[in-house]
C-alpha cells in the first residue's frame, strides 16, 4: 500500500522587519498595546520586486534541496495563497514551478486563506494515496502587505509576509505515513474576513479602489470566539479518533493568529509552552505561510527531529479549518 510521507520543510523570511514602534508612527497605538493584545512585536515585509511567487520560489528551492530529490521528480506543485502575484490568472503555482525551472507539471492554486497549507496537505496526501503522483511540493505564500489597508487600526499591525514550503512523497513505510488530515468549512460566516473588492461581485472600480475594497476587512471579536472554539473542537475531535491524548504529540503548530488565541487553544487542549511553537512574535500572521514558517523555525532551531509527531491546526477566512497529524519523515 501508498502512504504519503512529510519529507522536508523550508521557508523564506523577507529580510525587511516592521516592528510595533513603526506602527505608533501610522496609526494610534503603541507597542505595549499590540504585544498584549497579539503577541506581535515584529513583522516582516517582502521588497517591493517581490511578489508572493517570488518568496514561495525561494521556499520552495529550500524545501527540494532538504528532500534530497531531483526537480524532475516533483510531480505535482500546489501553492495556498490569498495574495497571489495576478488577481485572476496566472496561478502563482504555475509561476513558482517556472522560477523553479521544473519541466511541464501540474499545477494550481488552493484559497483557504490562513487554512491553506493544511488544504495543500490534504490535497498532496489523497494524490499520493491514490497513485496518482509521488512528489508533491506545496508551498504556502503571502505577500499580506499588499492587501493592508494602514489606516485601518484594527488590521495593519496583524499581518506580515513570507512563504513556507514542503515536499510530500510516497512512502510504502507505514511508520512515516502520515496519519490523518481534516479539513472542512462553513460559509456562513463568510463575513467575518474579507476583501470585498477586486472580484466578481464589486469587480474593479473607482468606487473599489476609494473605499480600500480590495483591502482586508475583519471583525475581529467574532473571529477571536470562534477561532477558539473551532480550532480547540477540531484538534479534540482529531486526537480521539486515533486515541490519543495531548501528551503523545510532540509538536504542536497552530496558525499564528494571535497570542491569545494560542494560549487559549493550547489550554483547553492541555498542551504546554514546550509542546507549542510560537512565531507570532516574529512573523506576525502570515495566513497560509503561517504554520510553515513556523515549523521550518522549530525545525532549524534543532527541536523538531526524525519521527517526532506534529500536529497542525489552523482557521481562516470562509471560514475554513483544519488539523493534520503526522510524524516528520526525512529521508
Amino acid at each position: 500500500m501508498t502512504y504519503a510521507a512529510f519529507r522536508s520543510i523550508g521557508a523564506y523570511i523577507p529580510e525587511k522587519i516592521m516592528t510595533n514602534a513603526d506602527f505608533e508612527k501610522l496609526i494610534d497605538t503603541t507597542d505595549e498595546w499590540i504585544t498584549k493584545r497579539t503577541g506581535i512585536r515584529e513583522r516582516r515585509v517582502a521588497a517591493k520586486n517581490e511578489a508572493s511567487s517570488d518568496l514561495g520560489f525561494k521556499a520552495a528551492a529550500q524545501a527540494i534541496e532538504r528532500a534530497g530529490i531531483a526537480k524532475d521528480e516533483i510531480d505535482l506543485v500546489i501553492c495556498a495563497t490569498v495574495t497571489p502575484d495576478y488577481l485572476c490568472m496566472p496561478s502563482t503555482a504555475c509561476l513558482i514551478a517556472s522560477k523553479l525551472d521544473l519541466p511541464p507539471v501540474q499545477a494550481f492554486d488552493v484559497s483557504a486563506a490562513c487554512t491553506g497549507f493544511v488544504y495543500a496537505l490534504s490535497i498532496a496526501k489523497a494524490f499520493i494515496e491514490s497513485g496518482m503522483k509521488k512528489n508533491v511540493l506545496i508551498v504556502g505564500a503571502e505577500k499580506y502587505t499588499s492587501i493592508l489597508d494602514y489606516t485601518d487600526r484594527g488590521t495593519c499591525f496583524i499581518f506580515g509576509d513570507g512563504a513556507g514550503a514542503a515536499i510530500i512523497s510516497a512512502t510504502s513505510n507505514k511508520d512515516e505515513a502520515i496519519v490523518d488530515v481534516n479539513c472542512s468549512s462553513d460559509g456562513n460566516y463568510n463575513d467575518l474576513i474579507q476583501t470585498p473588492g477586486g472580484g466578481s461581485l464589486h469587480p474593479c472600480s473607482q468606487e473599489v479602489l476609494d473605499q480600500k475594497m480590495a483591502c482586508i476587512k475583519m471583525k475581529g471579536n467574532e473571529t477571536f470566539k470562534l477561532a477558539v472554539k473551532t480550532l480547540t473542537s477540531d484538534v479534540q475531535v482529531m486526537l480521539k479518533k486515533h486515541n490519543l491524548v495531548s501528551a503523545d504529540i510532540n509538536h504542536f503548530i497552530p496558525h499564528q493568529a494571535n497570542i491569545r488565541i494560542i494560549q487559549a487553544v493550547g489550554k483547553a487542549l492541555g498542551m504546554n509552552e514546550e509542546q507549542t511553537v510560537v512565531t507570532i512574535d516574529k512573523y506576525g500572521n502570515t495566513s497560509a505561510a503561517s504554520i510553515p514558517m513556523a515549523m521550518n523555525y522549530a525545525f532549524e532551531n534543532g527541536k523538531i527531529k526524525k519521527g517526532h509527531s506534529v500536529l497542525f491546526d489552523a482557521f481562516g477566512s470562509g471560514l475554513t479549518w483544519g488539523s493534520a497529524l503526522f510524524p516528520f519523515s526525512p529521508k
